[in-house]
């Protein structure tokens, strides 16, 4: 008899629907599994069997022959534990009811428990675009997947549950999804970091607040240059919570990545990812990769804040490895088995100290050499710089400053959602969404300047001789200012605001 169970394969953030056919028949008693299977699934064999004999299941001496069809797509993981179990049941007539309805996953412990393992979420959603209306999953992974209204989730957290679900029939069935929603309390995760910040909270620095607010409403990545202590981190950290609130649909696309990822904790991601990996993360950690790709920081941020704090200190070759990135908004990774694709849509924000001891160009404090200076502003490249939007000089809080700040998050973030659905509306038969993301073509398009504008800008370009990028960064800036202030078109105050946000020649 030959049975088959609907589960998935997952390839870098891609996931896959593969089907697990099970034949048991006479013969020499063997235990044989095929489909091009990494040496996890191979490994599953023993736990299978012995999950299967500890949950009180007898397998007979029989010839067992497992498939994971189709044979030409390489599969690895520790989920498919769940539905060779499933399968196989069904073979030898343990379980009675057709098991083909449902999509199952999950890995199994040796004394049959069934264990949470990682991208449960783009599984059910493989599930939900193949029309399967159930799917069986781990216990602890039920909270991630319980939002998702387009299908019936069922929790089992052993292997002789699992059987017991799938005799039910229909109205048991029913019966028992009702239950376990009933019975679903969603847990309190953990406060990201960002949720206690809030730009009230902040001493002085409005050049920064200012800058904080235009990256978040146009999308433009952000570089913060000061001494220490001047509030750069804080500020990076504050971002988030000045950013629009994410849809349904973003909220599915990112809780996907981090579920893939392992970071998933018991419900969707509802707040925009704030990633801010250490100076010696390496190229890999920061883009992704591996013989079996997975996810790096910057996918990991994806749709929300990648914060890269002591800016220079990072090797050169993983600084050199955003400028793709930063550019297209996805990483491509190439491989024997295939071409991944992961989403690499951020705000980067940058910060760094202007010289080595952090006080350059003020003199009293400064104890770096010229050429010492030089050579610590040229760890980061002029193409890297020219990736940077803004580029804001924060100085040290005087005490005149030490008072609470006008600037909430809360206000700031009504002004930034105005400007985003004002962009929105704008680009809404274009391939861009914000004002970061414009290039040479959109700029001219969409950033026209009546005659004293364009009289300014020329003056602009000839005395600080301007490069196009330069000019068309200073444009970009502009038009988020105005989106900012609920302005059709851009003013000369708007152009003169956007150059102070300018990258200073000393940095060049």
């Amino acid at each position: 008899m030959v049975s088959k169970v609907n589960c998935c394969a997952i390839t870098g953030t891609e996931v896959l629907p593969i089907c697990v056919e099970t034949d048991v028949c006479s013969g020499l008693p063997s235990f044989d599994m095929v489909g091009l299977l990494s040496s996890e699934i191979k490994e599953s064999r023993e736990r299978v069997r012995t999950a299967i004999k500890n949950s009180g299941f007898m397998i007979p001496p029989r010839r067992i022959t497992i498939n994971l069809a189709p044979a030409n797509i390489r599969k690895s993981g520790t989920y498919f534990d769940l539905p060779i179990s499933a399968s196989i049941l069904k073979a030898l007539d343990i379980v009675k009811q057709d098991v083909s309805k449902f999509m199952i996953a999950g890995e199994l412990s040796l004394n049959g428990d069934v264990i949470k393992v990682n991208g449960i979420l783009p599984m059910v959603l493989m599930a939900v675009s193949k029309e399967i209306k159930v799917c069986i999953i781990p216990e602890e992974n039920y909270g991630e997947c319980v939002a998702i209204e387009w299908i019936e989730i069922i929790g089992v957290k052993n292997l002789a549950e699992l059987v017991y679900v799938l005799d039910m029939n229909p109205n048991e069935l029913s019966e028992e999804i009702l239950r376990q929603k009933a019975n679903f309390e969603e847990k309190k995760i953990q406060e990201e970091i960002e949720e206690s910040y809030d730009f009230a909270d902040i001493c002085g620095q409005e050049q920064g607040k200012i800058g904080a607010m235009i990256a978040a409403a146009g999308r433009h990545n952000m570089l913060m240059v000061g001494p220490p202590g001047a509030g750069k981190t804080v500020i990076a950290r504050t971002i988030p919570t000045i950013l629009p609130d994410m849809t349904f649909e973003e909220r599915i696309q990112i809780s996907k990545i981090h579920s893939i990822a392992g970071k998933l904790d018991g419900r969707l991601v509802d707040k925009r990812p704030f990633c801010s990996p250490h100076h010696t993360t390496t190229v890999t950690g920061m883009t992704g990769g591996g013989m079996k790709p997975k996810v790096g920081q910057v996918t990991l941020a994806h749709g929300g804040v990648l914060y890269l704090d002591e800016f220079p200190e990072f090797s050169r070759n993983v600084i050199e490895a955003l400028r793709q990135p930063l550019e297209d908004k996805k990483i491509v990774l190439s491989r024997n088995s295939g071409s991944y694709e992961f989403p690499a849509d951020v705000i980067l924000i940058a910060s760094m100290n202007p010289c080595k001891c952090g006080y350059y160009p003020d003199r009293n404090r400064c104890s770096c050499t010229q050429r010492e200076v030089n050579k610590y502003l040229s760890k980061i490249s002029g193409p890297i710089l020219d990736r940077f939007d803004l580029c804001v000089y924060l100085n040290r809080v005087e005490y005149k400053d030490i008072k609470k700040s006008e600037k909430t998050s809360e206000k700031m973030k009504e002004r930034v959602i105005a400007a985003a659905q004002i962009q929105r509306e704008r680009y809404k038969n274009e391939t861009v969404s914000y004002n970061g993301q414009l290039d040479g073509r959109n700029i001219k398009e969409f950033c026209k300047l009546n005659k004293p504008e364009e009289e300014l800008m020329e003056q602009i370009f000839n005395k600080f001789k301007l490069s196009m990028r330069a000019y068309g960064k200073v444009l970009k800036v502009a038009r988020t200012i105005a989106d900012l202030d609920e302005r059709k078109n851009v003013s000369k105050g708007d152009i003169s605001k956007a150059l102070t946000f300018r990258t200073p020649a000393w940095m060049k």
